[in-house]
């Protein structure tokens, strides 16, 4: 409820309001069209009390082709897939240039074999595309991850 002239009353949530929330919450897209050879960037900042956030790429939540997942606490990032009901196995990145508070940008490219993940340094990771998928239609954001852009090149 938003309180008007000192009387609680019921407003209508704006369609604004309702992006925001989903922004600052979860973000999900599942008619996403990212193609072999597609570039995705996305910007944002990172609240400030979080231990980590995760991104994640596949075709729906049961198919991820890659979970990106920085963990403060264990200063590292893990990369991993997840098919129907196992995850793979887990690839750990050392290589941590960002913190909580941080305005950042991560670049991810989609190759038939491997994902390249630019970090905000420019230090680049992979990770293999285990599940060979050629399209991906499903991004999620989640975690402590404010998103201002993203953009699919």
């Amino acid at each position: 409820m938003r309180m008007r002239r000192g009387r609680a009353r019921p407003v209508a949530q704006s369609r604004w309001d309702k992006l925001m929330n989903s922004i600052w919450g979860k973000f999900e897209i599942t008619n996403m069209d990212m193609k072999l050879g597609t570039t995705l960037k996305i910007k944002g900042k990172i609240a400030d009390d979080v231990d980590g956030f995760v991104i994640n790429l596949g075709q729906g939540t049961d198919k991820l082709d890659l979970h990106f997942n920085p963990r403060f606490s264990e200063s590292t990032i893990v990369c991993n897939s997840w098919d129907g009901n196992q995850w793979g196995q887990e690839q750990r990145e050392d290589h941590i240039c960002f913190g909580p508070g941080s305005e950042v940008q991560f670049t991810v490219t989609f190759k038939s074999d491997i994902f390249k993940v630019k970090l905000p340094d420019g230090h680049q990771l992979t990770f293999p595309n285990r599940l060979c998928h050629s399209h991906l239609s499903y991004l999620s954001v989640s975690g402590g991850f404010n998103i201002s852009s993203f953009k699919l090149d």
